[in-house]
């Protein structure tokens, strides 16, 4: 018995233009014609492209496929390759899941990096912003930093920053940066690590100025910079 090129490829699954590229790239050989000039497929190569679909199947590129058939060797140095990608790939959805159901639960955590999966009600619009630019610029131990600090409930001095209107008078923008001061000590004192890291990032400082800069009103940047001089002013000592 003997198959067409499109019989042949009906019985293994595939298609026509599938077994035409095997042949190209030689992975399965031409078969003899018969007297009317058409190719004469036999059992051993519907078991061969068989076999070369199952390996696919399974996610072996076709471009290992004949360095696995040289040597047992071979074929278990990229199955266990192949098993090692898709164990790190099975992880990784299984990460994702877990952050969609978070984001199902609480929609807000869409706005802010992985990680953070508390109540975030009460963060700013800004500071949500602030959060998604810090974790393109700080690496993985500095972000668990950021996330240790925002575990803690926010101070009525930092939910008044963010409310702070862009024409506050100077005593008001002056008093804010005043009552912000133990907090940023505090945070400070619980995370000294996460200075150094901002500091040492080269991307860091100049993508939180800018940020800073586009997002927070003239006197929000007021009472900051005002909090930035009162805590060098305490470093300096009397």
């Amino acid at each position: 018995m003997a198959w067409s090129t499109r019989e042949l490829a009906d019985l293994a699954g595939t298609t026509l233009k599938t077994v035409r590229y095997y042949h190209r790239i030689g992975l399965l050989d031409e078969p003899e014609r018969g007297a009317n000039g058409y190719k004469r497929y036999r059992v051993t190569h519907l078991i061969r492209l068989l076999r070369i679909r199952r390996l696919v199947d399974l996610g072996v590129p076709l471009s290992d496929i004949e360095a696995m058939e040289e040597s047992e060797g071979n074929a278990e140095r990229t199955l266990r390759a192949l098993d090692a990608e898709l164990k790190a790939s099975i992880e990784r959805q299984q990460r994702m899941r877990k952050e969609l159901a978070l984001i199902l639960e609480r929609r807000s955590l869409v706005d802010l990096p992985p990680g953070f999966d508390g109540d975030v009600a009460d963060l700013s619009e800004v500071e949500r912003s602030m959060l998604m630019v810090f974790s393109r610029v700080l690496d993985a131990k500095a972000m668990e930093a950021v996330r240790e600090l925002h575990a803690v409930p926010r101070s009525p001095a930092q939910a008044e920053l963010d409310a702070l209107p862009a024409d506050a008078d100077e005593v008001t923008r002056r008093r804010v940066a005043e009552e912000l001061l133990p907090v940023a000590r505090g945070q400070i004192e619980a995370q000294p690590s996460l200075v150094d890291a901002t500091t040492q990032a080269a991307l860091a400082v100049p993508m939180v100025v800018r940020g800073l800069a586009e997002l927070y009103n003239p006197a929000q940047l007021d009472v900051l910079r005002r909090l930035n001089a009162l805590l060098q002013q305490e470093e300096k000592g009397p």
